[in-house]
């Protein structure tokens, strides 16, 4: 009787194992769209996971994927750089909210140049984006790096190839300081680049760039600072040349008054302030008002609500921005005004 009583007490035991597998695994959430907050949110689902036991299986596949997968229903939440309007959120039965501020930076591969060193203003980066620049040395640069040897090699743009938020953050600005760029070429998640390669995702133009002399990208800071990419500085609004900071992404957004935007619909780019940096941005999560599955979306908004109770030090750790209690509280409001009772937390 013993080994018949052991064997069920072995087969009663997996089946409980399974079953809490299974409870683990049907209470994960899934989630697609931006690659700019991809470091934040690994970094917050691997805290939520050793807390909790509720995993994020995010795919970092640009903020159009993730548009196209929220609005497919295949995935519970979406993940964008670039808000959707107030109409489009209606038009598609979803609402936005943000989750941290972060900055898009230039970077080089330019032998003999350090993080930093060169600095570009609006109009100069852009017409090295429309391929009007065509070396290093071109005396538009020379012009602002009087003190830098820079030398004669051809310029290589890297851009998105995917529909990306940090495209959007990128052209956004563009269009603000070149008026070539907005009437040739605009701002969109995906546009018609007149020049340079393309490469997928955050990772995809931080790698070409580290490995192409000669190579201009853009790419959310932590790319930059993950990648020990050589940053560029900018010249703001204001006339000041400023570095890629978490103190002036959080400048550039210090007069958003989030809590009276519609749908929480801001961009960040070109703001004034002397210690602005120019090229910021927010980055936004997508649920619907009436989800299918109530429960679903109650645990995809616990995990953002523990997010912001707990990790801001996490997100400064990687040089993103938390937002600010008064931000938080708005969002909370958006979420019992716009979400049904049954999904909140």
């Amino acid at each position: 009787m013993k080994p018949v009583l052991n064997r069920l007490i072995g087969m009663a035991v997996g089946v409980a194992l399974a079953g809490a597998a299974s409870a683990a695994s049907a209470a994960d959430i899934s989630g697609a769209g931006a690659t700019f907050p991809y470091p934040i949110y690994a970094k917050w689902a691997e805290a939520y996971k050793a807390k909790t036991g509720i995993g994020l299986n995010y795919q970092s596949i640009g903020s159009g994927g993730g548009i196209a997968q929220i609005k497919a229903k295949t995935v519970d939440f979406g993940a964008s750089d670039k808000p959707l309007s107030p109409g489009e959120l209606d038009a598609a039965g979803l609402t936005q909210f943000p989750t941290v501020i972060g900055g898009v930076v230039p970077v080089t591969n330019v032998p003999g140049i350090k993080p930093g060193q060169l600095v570009l203003d609006g109009a100069t980066l852009a017409n090295l984006s429309l391929g009007t620049i065509k070396y290093w040395d071109d005396a538009a640069i020379k012009k602002l790096n009087p003190s830098v040897n820079l030398p004669h090699l051809a310029v290589l743009g890297v851009h998105r190839s995917d529909g990306s938020g940090t495209n959007f953050i990128f052209t956004n600005y563009l269009s603000k300081v070149s008026p070539a760029w907005a009437s040739q070429v605009g701002a969109a998640t995906s546009v018609e680049w007149p020049s340079g390669i393309g490469a997928k995702g955050n990772e995809g133009v931080a790698s070409n760039v580290k490995q192409t002399p000669g190579a201009l990208g853009y790419v959310e800071y932590a790319y930059a600072k993950q990648n020990a990419l050589t940053y560029v500085r900018m010249i703001n609004r204001d006339g000041v040349a400023v570095d890629p900071t978490a103190d002036a992404f959080q400048a550039a957004s210090a007069k958003t008054d989030w809590a009276h935007a519609p749908g929480f619909y801001v961009t960040l780019t070109n703001q004034p302030g002397h210690n602005a940096w120019p090229i910021a941005g927010a980055t936004f999560i997508l649920v619907y008002k009436h989800p299918a599955d109530p429960a679903k979306t109650k645990i995809v908004l616990t995990f953002f609500q523990w997010a912001y109770a707990n990790g801001d030090a996490l997100a400064k750790s990687l040089d993103y921005v938390p937002l600010p209690a008064t931000t938080v509280n708005a969002i909370g409001n958006s979420w019992r005004s716009n979400i049904d009772a049954a999904a909140m937390p």
